[in-house]
């Protein structure tokens, strides 16, 4: 056992070294992730205008939920396995993998229908006015199509790291992006389908994603995947759950702070100079960019969590330990660099995505700049969550994936506002961040410091 340990890259090789061969790929994977809405965001926006962008800005909860379910199945499925094999135990890896394959698909697929059945009730819940509803409508009722697509390839991406294949994975996302970025323009201005085809540029890029995962899945490399291990057993559907529900709260608590603050800044929005429709169209905008950012954080935690499950699981601890430490680092260097970036250019950053009013422009720039004044230490949460995620300490790292969003942001978000107006919402998010990096820091540093003892 020992011997077939050493053999493992995952605990020989130096921990820079495998953090860049994850990460980089990961990164790139969930970057491109990410500019699927923005590619949409900047042509729907020279297309249809400030109520298109409000539109997707309706619908981008739901995308949160597609990626919620992804990541709870497809980083469960990979922390499992990468456990199981830095312990020797074949067999259960390839259980794991095939029952996160099939959670992965038929989760995909259920939410694809109970969009279809509570499409207009959503969307009135997520905070479309009456002048966005009609858009969000068409391009929701569209994009769900490609659901079972976009969950299959977002998880399952996260099995092909684990087998050893962080380029393939960075692939499968990489190509289905370029197809919708081509496609895009044609079917929105060749075609004159405007925003639904806007929606059916983003289907297809998705749907041609999905068969690449599926075409990798059908040759594993580590370990052999037959129809058999597809079947869902309850034991480890449970411990796949159990280990995916940090980064599926952390995403669900997105949803949820998405769907209330789009509610309040349309309710605080129309008792302000800006009104509701200024708000709403600038909030979905710098959201998604940010995502932007926070993807790249995103990218490393999930570069990380083989390189941690498999030396914990072969009892490396200063691997380990060196590992996060070394991840914590990048990810505080990236979210400095974007701090910066919404500090000084917000206007510009705003100015790509169409010409507005002045009220309008006026608005995002004090959004970017209070929003997200505390960006700067957002990289430790994901990091810290997803390490505790990879050890196998899944209540831990749901609570640190709960902290930002849900235990702070959420309450302050609602009562902020009640005394300081539209303002509030501004004001909650930096207080949260800094809350939440305490959190995680202080988490970390207990943990860290139990690996000498061990």
């Amino acid at each position: 056992m020992k011997q077939m340990k050493n053999k493992n890259p995952l605990g020989t090789d130096k921990i820079g070294t495998l953090l860049l061969r994850f990460a980089i790929p990961s990164i790139i994977a969930m970057l491109v992730s990410a500019l699927y809405n923005m590619v949409d965001q900047f042509f729907i926006g020279r297309s249809v205008g400030m109520l298109g962008n409000a539109a997707t800005n309706v619908a981008f909860p739901l995308v949160i939920t597609c990626t919620a379910i992804a990541l709870m199945c497809g980083i469960g499925g990979a922390a499992n396995f990468n456990l199981c094999m830095g312990g020797n135990e074949k067999e259960n890896a390839a259980k794991f993998a095939g029952n996160a394959i099939t959670m992965l698909f038929s989760l995909g697929l259920f939410l694809c229908i109970i969009t279809k059945i509570f499409l207009k009730p959503m969307m009135l819940l997520f905070g479309a006015t009456p002048d966005v509803l009609n858009y969000s409508l068409t391009y929701t009722g569209i994009t769900s199509f490609g659901f079972p697509f976009l969950i299959l390839t977002t998880g399952g991406t996260n099995l092909i790291r684990a087998d050893g294949s962080p380029k393939f994975s960075m692939a499968c996302t990489l190509t289905g992006a370029i197809i919708n970025t081509i496609l895009d323009p044609l079917f929105i201005f060749g075609l004159h389908l405007g925003i639904a085809g806007a929606a059916w540029a983003t289907v297809v890029g998705q749907i041609i994603s999905g068969l690449m995962v599926i075409g990798y899945l059908r040759h594993f490399k580590t370990v052999k995947l037959t129809k058999s291990l597809l079947k869902p057993h309850s034991v480890y559907c449970k411990k796949i759950i159990s280990l995916g529900m940090a980064p599926f709260f952390n995403q669900v608590s997105l949803m949820i702070v998405q769907i209330v603050m789009n509610n309040v800044l349309i309710h605080y929005g129309a008792h302000s100079s800006y009104g509701s429709d200024i708000p709403l169209a600038c909030a979905g905008i710098i959201t998604k960019i940010n995502m932007i950012f926070f993807s790249i954080n995103i990218g490393i935690s999930q570069g990380l969590q083989p390189i941690i499950s498999f030396n914990y699981g072969a009892k490396k601890f200063h691997r380990v330990k060196e590992a996060y430490l070394k991840a914590a680092i990048a990810a505080t260097i990236i979210s400095t660099v974007s701090f910066l970036c919404f500090q000084l250019f917000p206007r510009q950053i705003i100015g790509i995505f169409g010409s507005e009013s002045e009220a309008y422009f006026q608005f995002a720039e004090k959004f970017f700049r209070i929003f997200l004044f505390c960006t700067f230490i957002n990289g430790l949460q994901p990091i810290t969550a997803n390490f505790f995620t990879a050890i196998g300490k899944a209540s831990r790292g749901i609570f640190l994936s709960l902290t930002r969003q849900v235990i702070f942001l959420l309450p302050l978000m609602i009562l902020l506002p009640i005394f300081m107006g539209i303002d509030g919402v501004m004001y909650s998010a930096p207080i949260a961040d800094a809350i939440a990096a305490i959190c995680a820091i202080t988490f970390a540093a207990y943990e860290l410091k139990s690996f000498s003892k061990k």
